[in-house]
């Protein structure tokens, strides 16, 4: 019968109760604790970040509004240039004198001059044509020879544009000889009033110093800063732009582009960072600012040591509380478990007082009355086992075959007959020991060397039964024979070895008994070379001979085997008993192991409640 398996409770895994209880209250209390820790924590760390998006949102927008108004000026500005006819006339008019040309030439870069003059945020200023006409800065500086500046992105994409003026990203400006800054190129396509078409633009290059101004005046915390991109993310203005062409620092370009809110946040542990965006209708530029969560959370850290020095106090007084209420809930329960290890020790008189009424108390009264029962079904058991085994021991000494009997009786009889005075006085002499050692000894075990005089005896008999058929052989080291066995337990398996191998054999058959110690055991082998059996036949004689693997004990009247084999598990254990091997044609043997010490189990022996 399987036993069912049962479920560790809570307290499984702690060595008492006691401190089970303070265990588990003081777990409660933690996971309570942290529970509304982490509540607060997580509630005033979305007020913050809450606050924190609020306000850097608000920011980027009023970046972004500085950035459109300076726009909206400079577009001012291009628009007065653009709107010039002094500039219409000079690069689109074919009809006008040289000094036609040269008085145009000159008011033009008088407004070039006043403008440049009052900006210094301005690297180059130009009006260039498609018929190659152009102005630059103060009339000295040329294009680049060997760059066509219509094949600019820059330029292209003005002159492609619907609106009024066009802004570039930042970029190395290299149309314009010896000038190659980083710029922001604002422009404006102009056209030729006499055919209506876009035949030339106004650029202004800008450089970085407005724009840092505009985007450094506005504060993230210590770390965090603003960036620019255009429409397409290219980085058009980043207070570490170096670090960012070399490099050496990476910004969320692509989630930036591709975000459906204003804000996210990238996950990389003590850098975690807020971004926020800001579209400038006007530009298409993004305005990004990023914040750094280790700013943005200092001044939570104060509070969370005060949380965490609170819990701690309540901890504590909830361990101590925890403590003495424990021990006042587990005593009764420690009295009930000395009074069970008082049991355990075999000691089922044992009784335990507990004066409560409640499920302690009821336990405790139950535990009485269990330990008293037990103690009288186990005093009841022990008589009767004693009982059985006293009867079996008189039922195995009756167990002579009554064929073997009747049989060595007509033998006698015959050789009385014939006058074989002396084989009738040998086989009534091994009879009658036979008989007597069955009977007279009560004991339930005896020695090898008795058990083999036992065997002996009985070979004798048989061998005088069968004299062409039967030879026998016994070998038993000293050292084997003070050892303790079962009694009778070898005869049956000589018997078998005499009805199961040696009669079906045609010719004379042997029987050899040998004794022999291996590993703290002592072994006895009945060997014989008779017919031998398979797998089956060997399992039908076990059947037949009543052994372990007989569905009904023997009814031939016999000592069986299994009735050897059981008693000898009894006395010595689970891997003791009777083994059997067996080969067709070669014979079979029967291996009989007991402990060298020959003591029986001690626990068949103890008394129970002593």
């Amino acid at each position: 019968m399987k036993r069912r398996k049962t479920s560790v409770s809570l307290f499984g895994k702690f060595k008492s109760i006691q401190s089970a209880m303070m265990a588990w209250f003081s777990l409660l209390v933690i996971l309570a604790g942290l529970s509304f820790l982490l509540i607060a924590v997580n509630y005033t760390n979305k007020a913050i970040y809450e606050n924190s998006i609020h306000y850097t949102t608000q920011i980027i927008r009023q970046v972004n509004r500085d950035i459109d108004a300076y726009i909206d000026y400079m577009e001012n500005i291009s628009s007065v240039i653009a709107k010039s006819s002094d500039v219409s006339r000079y690069l689109f008019d074919e009809n006008q004198t040289q000094e036609q040309y040269a008085e145009e030439k000159e008011r033009i870069l008088t407004q070039f001059h006043t403008i440049m003059e009052s900006r210094s945020d301005i690297y180059n200023i130009a009006v260039v044509a498609d018929n190659g006409k152009y102005i630059v800065n103060s009339g000295t500086d040329e294009l680049t020879a060997y760059i066509d500046i219509k094949s600019l992105d820059w330029y292209q994409k003005t002159m492609q544009a619907p609106g009024q003026i066009s802004v570039s990203s930042s970029h190395v400006q290299n149309a314009i000889q010896s000038s190659y800054q980083w710029v922001i190129t604002l422009s404006r396509a102009l056209t030729n009033n006499q055919t209506g078409k876009k035949e030339g633009l106004f650029f202004v290059d800008l450089n970085y110093s407005a724009i840092s101004n505009l985007c450094d005046s506005s504060h993230i915390g210590d770390k965090g800063y603003i960036f620019l991109t255009d429409a397409d993310g290219n980085v058009i203005y980043h207070p570490k732009q170096q670090l960012l062409y070399g490099g050496l620092l990476t910004e969320e370009i692509d989630e930036v582009m591709s975000c459906d809110t204003d804000y996210f946040f990238t996950d990389q542990g003590a850098q975690r960072r807020l971004y926020t965006m800001s579209r400038s209708e006007k530009t298409g530029w993004y305005a990004v600012g990023v914040a750094y969560s280790s700013e943005l959370l200092k001044n939570t850290k104060q509070a969370q040591a005060m949380h965490l020095l609170v819990a701690a106090a309540l901890l504590l007084g909830v361990l101590a509380l925890s403590g003495r209420l424990s021990q006042e809930l587990t005593r009764p329960i420690r009295q009930l478990r000395d009074c069970m290890s008082t049991v355990e020790e075999g000691n089922f008189e044992a009784s335990v007082d507990i004066a409560v009424e409640n499920e302690i108390g009821s336990l405790s009264r139950s535990f009485n009355m269990m330990t008293n029962r037990i103690h009288a079904l186990i005093e009841q058991n022990y008589y009767e086992q004693e009982q059985k085994r006293k009867s079996e021991l008189r039922a195995l000494q009756a167990q002579i075959n009554p064929h073997f009997l009747y049989n060595t009786l007509d033998s006698i009889i015959w050789m009385a007959e014939d006058e074989k005075n002396e084989e009738v006085v040998v086989m009534t002499a091994a009879l009658a020991r036979l008989l007597r050692q069955s009977i007279s000894n009560e004991q339930e075990q005896v020695t090898v060397a008795q058990e083999i005089d036992y065997v002996r005896s009985y070979l004798t008999i048989q061998k005088m039964r069968y004299q062409d058929k039967l030879e026998y052989e016994i070998e038993a080291p000293p050292e084997i024979l003070p050892v303790s066995i079962v009694k009778f337990t070898l005869q049956p398996l000589v018997e078998n070895a005499i009805y199961h191998g040696i009669k079906y054999k045609e010719n004379k058959g042997k029987v050899c008994i040998r004794g022999f110690v291996r590993e703290k055991k002592a072994f006895l082998a009945v060997e014989d070379d008779g017919a031998g059996m398979d797998a089956q036949q060997l399992h039908r004689i076990l059947e037949e001979s009543g052994g372990e693997d007989a569905a009904e004990p023997r009814t031939g009247g016999g000592v069986g085997v299994s009735n050897v084999q059981k008693r000898l598990r009894l006395y010595y254990g689970e891997e003791y008993g009777i083994s059997y091997t067996s080969k067709v044609g070669k014979g079979t043997t029967a291996l009989v192991s007991i402990p060298l010490s020959g003591g029986r189990n001690e626990k068949m022996d103890e008394k129970p409640g002593k």
